[in-house]
């Protein structure tokens, strides 16, 4: 005896790539299918629409592809409404709680779709009922509280994910093609640059992840460039940025080594540390700038110009500065306020940051990632971040380059 369930599809599902997913996890699986209706929009601004009756050999089999199916945006055609439990204490979810992806998702609430607030991946789905103004919202585990209505088992949830129709013509059109090394650099920089100054132009929150490299690179002065020029909203780096950034301040150096010339200075692996004792004998970044002790670069484009930065800490640090955020739940929280906010995120050569800002973000915010290595993005993606766009190229030519693009004018 086998057991089924039907389950529908709709939006560009055949450009996304949706209707190939689909059919291979039912087969992956083990399943069968039967397309009952497939209704193909014949224009590219025109949406399609698919049934599909899913079959199985037992109930386990089946609940496991529909799990699957619902992750690629394939609903069930007569959904339940979502299963709400209390959390039985502090930090602790019901069995079977639904873990999310970090799509649009909405769960069923008396036989209404409510939008889940806050969308992010791995975390719980908190309800607070109340008539006609329920509530839904995502909680990580750590800050799941005793008596939460936490969303449990797999009815009433719907998630919807990025699409990408055809002849998609706005300034970030070039992010359909995921991640290549054999792109000419000129011309999409110069795009990346045309969807920043769009996103500015309406208003929207551009937020800059960065790494050491681009100081060691000598980007640092073009960064800072499009900080007081209005580009960058929000920053989110390491200890080691803002630490380097500062060093070339004090010191003429990153890690030791002029940036300008490429000499090793007299004592430069020095120079690092006393930097940061600098910054912790002023009391901060923003004091050492007050004190006219820093008078340039990232960090202090930041404090002059009112840009909000998380310096997030590792293991690793040294020092560290008196502004890193040494609690590392702390500074989840921090980036997840900072990934909030983001409509366009730019990721600068650093792999760890960059996936833990990506954890952070809704699938809807466009990510831009740069990297010498094209690994980095691979790994964003594999790690959830699946409408990051990549360009493989040296940071040092990518900052400068945007910026003449950006402050052309």
């Amino acid at each position: 005896m086998t057991v089924s369930r039907v389950v529908e599809l709709e939006g560009h599902i055949v450009d996304s790539g949706m209707m190939q997913s689909v059919f291979g996890i039912v087969m992956d699986h083990g399943g069968s299918f039967d397309v009952e209706e497939f209704d193909i929009g014949r224009r590219k601004d025109e949406e399609s629409y698919a049934r599909l009756v899913v079959t199985a050999d037992t109930d386990d089999d089946l609940q496991r592809i529909v799990h699957d199916l619902h992750q690629q945006g394939a609903n069930p055609a007569d959904p339940d409404d979502a299963t709400l439990e209390p959390a039985p204490d502090d930090r602790v979810v019901p069995h079977g709680f639904y873990s999310t992806t970090n799509h649009p998702t909405q769960i069923r609430n008396d036989g209404t779709w409510v939008d889940v607030e806050n969308v992010e991946m791995d975390c719980a789905v908190v309800v607070e009922p109340g008539g006609d103004d329920v509530r839904a919202y995502t909680k990580t585990l750590n800050a799941v509280e005793a008596g939460d209505l936490v969303v449990t088992g797999r009815a009433g949830i719907r998630v919807q994910p990025p699409e990408r129709p055809r002849g998609r013509d706005d300034a970030f059109g070039f992010m359909q093609g995921g991640v290549s090394a054999e792109r000419p650099s000129e011309s999409t920089i110069a795009e990346i640059a045309g969807a920043i100054a769009e996103t500015r132009a309406e208003g929207g929150n551009v937020l800059v992840v960065a790494g050491p490299a681009v100081i060691h690179s000598g980007a640092r002065e073009d960064l800072a460039r499009l900080v007081e020029a209005g580009y960058v909203d929000g920053l989110s780096v390491g200890n080691g940025f803002a630490v380097h950034d500062v060093e070339r301040d004090l010191y003429g150096t990153s890690l030791g080594v002029d940036t300008d010339t490429l000499d090793h200075a007299r004592h430069g692996h020095k120079h690092h540390i006393y930097a940061i004792s600098e910054i912790i004998r002023a009391g901060g970044i923003e004091a050492a700038v007050a004190d006219g002790m820093v008078g340039s670069g990232v960090m202090y484009q930041c404090v002059t110009n009112d840009v909000p930065y998380v310096i997030a800490g590792s293991i690793r640090d040294d020092g560290p500065l008196p502004d890193t955020i040494t609690d590392a739940v702390e500074a989840q929280e921090a980036i997840r306020e900072q990934a909030r906010k983001a409509d366009v995120v730019l990721m600068l050569s650093t792999l760890l940051h960059s996936v833990a800002v990506g954890n952070c973000l809704p699938s809807t915010t466009r990510v831009v990632c740069v990297d010498i290595d094209p690994a980095t993005v691979t790994q964003l993606v594999d790690r959830g971040s699946a409408q990051a766009a990549g360009m493989v190229t040296d940071i040092g030519t990518f900052v400068p380059t945007l910026a003449d693009e950006l402050l052309a004018d």
